[in-house]
């Protein structure tokens, strides 16, 4: 249950889900649905992420979608791998980096 409050006090926000679907075909991201009914968060940043277990196929891509479409800005997302969670989260993080301003 995201805190409403939370998300429009947020400079960045982060929305991930785990992937769902078929070995290799009909993968998805779980709750696409309820990431719609968030509230609108325009002129907001985001980063997306979802974690999977064979092959996320283009869920991030269609998470970025629904995230955008709720009025975010998707600065960039990754697609981590359960088994290799730490690697995966590590690049994740440097990509944020990378693709926010510093401030000071």
């Amino acid at each position: 249950r995201p805190d409403h409050g939370a998300i429009q006090a947020a400079d960045l926000i982060i929305v991930g889900t785990w992937v769902h679907g078929a070995f290799i075909i009909g993968q998805a991201p779980w709750g696409i649905g309820a990431i719609a009914g968030l509230p609108a968060i325009a002129g907001k940043k985001a980063a997306t992420f979802c974690t999977y277990a064979l092959n996320p196929g283009k869920s991030l891509e269609r998470l970025d979608s629904a995230v955008s479409r709720i009025g975010a800005e998707v600065i960039g997302g990754c697609a981590l791998h359960r088994a290799k969670l730490h690697e995966h989260t590590e690049e994740f993080v440097a990509r944020l980096v990378a693709a926010t301003p510093a401030t000071v």
